[in-house]
């Protein structure tokens, strides 16, 4: 049956328009396959350009030393890393190495083949390490002989505060003042005046103040704990790790601060232990303690040595005898006295503190009943 004008026009209409959504919904699943292929690419592409790298656990401060357990990995782009980021631990570990005479060990990146290689510097040359492949041992080709060489590892710091998830790279840590010797104790004093804001990882040079005005460095860059009752610090006792012959400074400091009315023993904190080397002590010890760490066989040599340089060139009995001395002469009796009350102090504050230690550990397990 013939269509009129009216139900063609309308039904041309119609076949356009189904016509023209077709070509739209063609074009917009064209769009859409398009972006899904770029975005496929861009993802392959990204995980092309991921690497590994190692990142902090937990927030660390300025000076606190960094251990493997507190490292991790994670997968970085390339492009939001440094060049010297690694996911390798051991290279973190070989920047830690130096040998027994201090001469520090280098971590030599080889950008085209990735590997890393260690050299050596001894007076003022760089020599490249090799590895004996039978037995580990590490050595140098110096004139023409293999030479051996035997390493130690050292704490490596943070030089700055860094967040966790920071990524780790050389640049960011540096390598502690000294390895840890055989002699290293934890002694605990409460007769030390303590900065307002101290806390633990914290570290500190103990000083020594005269009335007179004379300050002397008793001992350097020691890092410091403060012991905890109830979850609070305690706010006159800390614990810091020293040689034996750093514990003879101190007592002979304690000695003189006891004496000397007007005397003052405090500690200053480090802004950027990191990045600060060690002050040098400048301390001057009387003639009976200066004699006990010449003989006493627990001091290691090279602390003795370093000691005898520091004393033997006549400065440090002359500032002993006419600052120190004479300051403590000049009080007479009651310059014992001072000693006398001052020990007790001490004595009876230490063992109150243990006391209320003791306490704190006993109160979790004590329970009330109603």
């Amino acid at each position: 049956m013939a269509s009129n004008p009216m139900q063609r026009k309308a039904r041309n209409s119609f076949l356009l328009g189904m016509l023209v959504m077709l070509l739209i919904a063609g074009v917009i699943i064209a769009f859409l396959f398009i972006q899904l292929m770029n975005m496929n690419r861009q993802q392959r592409e990204a995980q092309a350009s991921m690497v590994n790298v190692l990142v902090l656990k937990s927030d660390v401060k300025s000076g606190q030393v960094i251990t493997n357990d507190m490292l991790t990995q994670l997968p970085v782009s390339s492009t939001l890393v440094p060049a010297n980021a690694t996911s390798d631990v051991n290279v973190i570990n070989n920047y830690a190495l130096q040998d027994v005479s201090g001469n520090p060990v280098s971590t030599n990146y080889n950008e085209e083949t990735g590997e890393a290689t260690l050299s050596i510097r001894i007076d003022d040359r760089d020599y490249e390490l090799y590895q004996d492949e039978t037995t580990g041992n590490y050595f140098i080709n110096r004139n023409n002989q293999e030479e051996y060489i035997e390493l130690n590892s050292v704490p490596i710091v943070a030089k700055v505060d860094m967040r966790a998830n920071t990524v780790i790279t050389t640049d960011l840590l540096s390598k502690a003042d000294s390895m840890v010797q055989d002699d290293l104790r934890q002694q605990e004093y409460n007769m030390v005046i303590l900065p307002t804001d101290l806390t633990s990882g914290d570290y500190i040079d103990i000083r020594l103040m005269l009335p007179s005005g004379q300050d002397y460095i008793v001992v350097s860059k020691k890092e410091v704990s403060l012991p905890s009752v109830d979850g609070i610090e305690s706010s006159d006792t800390i614990w810091i790790n020293l040689t034996e012959d750093e514990t003879l400074h101190m007592s002979c400091a304690i000695y003189d601060a006891f004496r000397i009315n007007g005397a003052k023993l405090y500690a200053t904190k480090y802004t950027e232990a990191g990045m600060q080397t060690a002050s040098t002590p400048t301390y001057p010890v009387n003639e009976s303690t200066s004699a006990l760490l010449e003989s006493d066989p627990n001091i290691l040599e090279d602390a003795k040595n370093e000691i005898r340089q520091r004393y033997n060139s006549g400065n440090s009995s002359t500032l002993r005898n006419d600052y120190i001395n004479n300051v403590i002469n000049s009080q007479g009796d009651q310059s014992q006295s001072n000693l006398e009350t001052n020990m007790q102090d001490s004595i009876t504050n230490s063992k109150n503190a243990r006391q209320e230690y003791l306490e704190s550990l006993a109160a979790p397990a004590t329970t009330t009943t109603e």
